[in-house]
């Protein structure tokens, strides 16, 4: 299926969220809740969703599950928005089925991430993807390149190599080196996605086709306001607007934990009815949700 926002420029769109994954508070998913949710981040800035990525607790769902995920927030939103599955595991035989299923079920897109624990020489890397790749027909695939979860940087000599395939446009960095992904996109075209919210700005400036966002699950249309400006030249609003989103972006990514403090955001605004995870993670703190709680009032989207 293809999406109804692909562009050459921006292959996944523009503004895409790293949509969590609702759980009923005995911890099954919710898929009325998801629906609800994926309508509520396109109606909110989003032009793009990708589900059963990390921050949708994947290493936690099924491949069963995955796929109700997926179907349903196609059925929500497939219309409006480019939904992209998140098909990455450290098993290239698990991550085919994944795709597999994600292209039968109708995905625009498959987010890949570096196996993770395993540290797969750059040659394994090259054959995971390309497996995945051609496991998803004609389905094109955004990389992940985050050593920080993964445990491996994928090498510049191995970003030449992915790009031989044409199923593989984009990358979502969040290695975050600005200098390295501004000569990677020169070197081999690849179309980068900011995979680090507090970046965001600094990668659009170097000629990054948009991002990835945890903190588009609050509120991505700051992030469209943004692009926006910069379209239009006016370095001054972007940087203002960025401003403003600072005290959120810390709330969510470094005081607390992304999916933790995310789910805790979307209950405080009334999104979803709990902020229920998936051992081994855990649901936010009291303490926590205040630290949320605040930084929502500091950015004007609670009284």
């Amino acid at each position: 299926m293809t999406s109804p926002l692909a562009s050459e420029a921006a292959p996944f769109g523009r503004v895409l969220t790293a949509m969590v994954t609702p759980f009923t508070p005995e911890g099954d998913l919710d898929l009325d809740a998801a629906q609800r949710l994926a309508t509520h981040l396109v109606d909110h800035g989003n032009d793009g969703i990708v589900v059963s990525g990390t921050t949708g607790e994947s290493p936690t769902t099924t491949g069963e599950e995955d796929a109700r995920l997926l179907a349903a927030v196609l059925e929500a939103v497939g219309d409006r928005a480019t939904i992209v599955a998140g098909v990455g595991t450290n098993d290239t035989r698990h991550s085919v089925e994944l795709a597999q299923s994600a292209a039968k079920t109708g995905a625009h897109g498959l987010l890949v991430v570096t196996p993770y624990y395993s540290k797969p020489p750059q040659a394994g890397i090259v054959r995971h993807v390309h497996e995945v790749a051609a496991a998803g027909g004609d389905v094109p695939v955004m990389f992940y390149d985050h050593p920080g979860r993964s445990g491996t940087t994928i090498a510049e000599s191995t970003y030449v190599e992915l790009r031989r395939n044409p199923l593989v446009v984009a990358v979502k960095d969040a290695v975050g080196d600005l200098e390295r992904g501004a000569y990677l996109m020169r070197e081999t075209g690849i179309r980068l996605y900011s995979g680090d919210d507090a970046l965001t700005l600094g990668w659009m400036a170097y000629g990054a086709s948009g991002v990835v966002s945890t903190c588009g699950n609050i509120t991505a249309q700051p992030w469209a306001d943004m692009f926006a400006a910069l379209d239009a030249g006016d370095l001054g609003e972007a940087r203002r607007i960025n401003d403003r989103m600072i005290p959120l972006v810390r709330a969510i990514m470094t005081l607390t934990q992304g999916v933790i403090a995310a789910k805790a955001a979307l209950q405080l605004l009334g999104v979803l009815d709990n902020r229920t995870t998936r051992a081994p993670l855990v649901d936010a703190t009291e303490d926590e949700v205040a630290l949320v709680r605040d930084a929502l009032h500091g950015v004007g989207l609670l009284d």
